[in-house]
C-alpha cells in the first residue's frame, strides 16, 4: 500500500525525472543513428551555438570513395556551399559519392581567368569597399614591414572569435584582398578531433595573420568521428579531395590546429618545393629535430601533392605520417625546403600526449612499396555534414579504411 507522504512524493517526482532522462537519451542516440560513431557529441555544435545538420545513407552501407585525381577533372571556377542546405548522397552504380549543392557567392569566379575582379556581390555584408576593381596582381608582402608577433592565446568562445571577424570574410572562413589580385589560392586543411578550445584561438590568430599576405585562402576543418584511432594523414586527404570540388586550388597548407604562427615574415603561399613550415616550435627549444622532418604545418602544390598519391592512410594513432610523406617526397624526386630559422617559427598550445601508434615503424618501413596503392586513390569515407561557419568550413567524415597491418 502506498503511502502519500512528503518524502515518497519527491521519491516519485525524482523517479520520473531520472526516466524521463534515459528515455530522451535513448531516443536522441536513434534519431542520430549515431549509436557507433556518436556524432552528436563529436559536432563542432558541442562548443557553438549553431545547429548541427547531418545526412546519412539510411542503409548505413554507403562508403564515399574519391577515384584517383589524377583523372578527375577539377572545377574551373570556384563553388561555395549553401548556407541553407545539406550535402546530399548521389548514387553511382555500387558506390556512393558525397557531393554538395553549391552557388556562386562566397567567393568571385575563377580569378585568375575567368573574371579577375571581385563582383560586388561577393563583398555584400562585409566591411571591404564593393566598389573596389584591384588592377594589379597582388606582390608578397614587403619582409621589412613584418617580423615577430605575440600570438593572442586568451580563450574565447567561436561566437566571440566570429562576430571579431565574420564581417571581414566570406561564408566558410573565405578571405580575398581586396585591393589587388591575388596570386596564391590557398586552402589550409586543418586535421581536427576532441580540440574545441585550440580551434578559436587558432581561427583569432590565424586569419589575421594570413589577410596581411594577399593570398586568397580558405579553411577547411576536418573532423573525424569516434569509432578509430585518429587517423590524421587520412584526414588531410579527405580535406585535400573535398576542397578541390570547391575550387581548383594552387596550393594545400595542412596544418595542425595547436601551432601558431609566431613570425609575420612565414609566408603561406605556394612553394617551387614542398615546404616544411613550422621549423622551429617553442617546445622543442625553437631546434629542427631532424632535417627529414615534414610535421606540423607543411605546404604542398596540387601537382605535388597528386605525384606523391598523398598521404598514407595506414597510420592510425599518433606519429609516423610526416616521415612517410618525407620518404615519398623523397621518392618523387622532391625535396623539402625551408624558411630560415629566425622565421619559421611557432608557438605549441598546451595538450595531452596523444596515444602512439603502435604499428607507425612498420608501416614506415613499408611505405615506399605502398605509393602507388595507399593514398588518395584509395581512401574510403563518408562525409556526415558539411557546414560552412563564418570563420571555417567544416566536414564531419567517418573513415572507412581499415586499420591493418602492412
Amino acid at each position: 500500500m502506498f503511502i502519500f507522504t512528503k518524502a515518497n512524493l519527491i521519491r516519485f517526482v525524482v523517479g520520473a525525472i531520472c526516466l524521463l532522462l534515459v528515455l530522451n537519451f535513448l531516443w536522441t542516440s536513434e534519431s542520430d543513428g549515431s549509436s557507433s560513431t556518436s556524432l552528436s557529441k563529436l559536432s563542432i555544435r558541442r562548443v557553438h551555438k549553431y545547429a548541427h545538420i547531418h545526412s546519412r545513407n539510411d542503409s548505413g552501407s554507403g562508403i564515399g570513395r574519391n577515384s584517383n585525381m589524377a583523372g578527375h577533372k577539377l572545377p574551373t571556377a570556384p563553388l561555395a556551399l549553401s548556407k541553407e542546405r545539406e550535402l546530399h548522397n548521389e548514387r553511382n552504380s555500387t558506390l556512393t559519392t558525397v557531393i554538395a549543392i553549391a552557388n556562386f557567392t562566397s567567393i568571385p569566379q575563377d580569378l585568375p581567368h575567368a573574371h579577375p575582379h571581385p563582383h560586388p556581390q561577393d563583398f555584400a555584408n562585409s566591411t571591404l569597399n564593393p566598389q573596389l576593381h584591384p588592377t594589379q596582381n597582388c606582390t608578397d608582402p614587403d619582409p621589412r614591414d613584418g617580423g615577430p608577433i605575440t600570438p593572442n592565446t586568451t580563450l574565447e568562445s567561436l561566437d566571440i572569435i566570429e562576430a571579431e571577424l565574420g564581417p571581414l570574410l566570406r561564408p566558410g572562413g573565405a578571405y580575398q584582398p581586396s585591393d589587388c589580385i591575388a596570386q596564391y589560392h590557398v586552402a589550409i586543411v586543418v586535421p581536427f578531433r576532441d580540440r574545441y578550445a585550440h580551434l578559436s584561438v587558432f581561427l583569432r590568430n590565424i586569419h589575421p595573420f594570413l589577410m596581411k599576405q594577399r593570398i586568397a585562402y580558405r579553411i577547411f576543418i576536418i573532423e573525424q568521428t569516434n569509432g578509430k584511432p585518429f587517423n590524421r594523414a587520412a584526414m588531410m586527404n579527405i580535406g585535400y579531395l573535398e576542397a578541390l570540388k570547391l575550387y581548383r586550388w594552387d596550393c594545400f597548407i595542412f596544418h595542425d590546429v595547436d601551432l601558431l604562427p609566431l613570425d609575420e615574415r612565414n609566408l603561406y603561399n605556394c612553394p617551387r618545393q614542398p615546404r616544411h613550415m613550422s621549423v622551429a616550435i617553442d617546445t622543442l627549444n625553437f631546434k629542427l629535430p631532424y632535417r627529414s622532418i615534414f610535421g606540423g604545418v607543411s605546404a604542398m602544390t596540387r601537382q605535388q601533392f597528386q605525384a606523391v598519391n598523398g598521404f598514407s592512410n595506414s597510420f592510425f594513432g599518433w606519429g609516423g605520417e610526416d616521415d612517410d610523406m618525407s620518404n615519398r617526397l623523397k621518392h618523387a624526386n622532391l625535396f623539402i625546403s625551408r624558411y630560415p630559422i629566425n622565421i619559421a617559427r611557432y608557438k605549441m598550445l598546451k595538450h595531452q600526449k596523444e596515444k602512439a601508434n603502435p604499428k607507425r615503424y612498420e608501416n614506415l618501413q613499408n611505405g615506399i612499396g605502398k605509393i602507388e596503392m595507399d593514398g588518395i586513390n584509395s581512401i574510403k569515407y563518408e562525409i556526415y555534414s558539411i557546414k560552412e561557419f563564418p570563420t571555417f568550413t567544416w566536414y564531419l567524415a567517418e573513415l572507412k579504411n581499415s586499420e591493418r597491418k602492412s
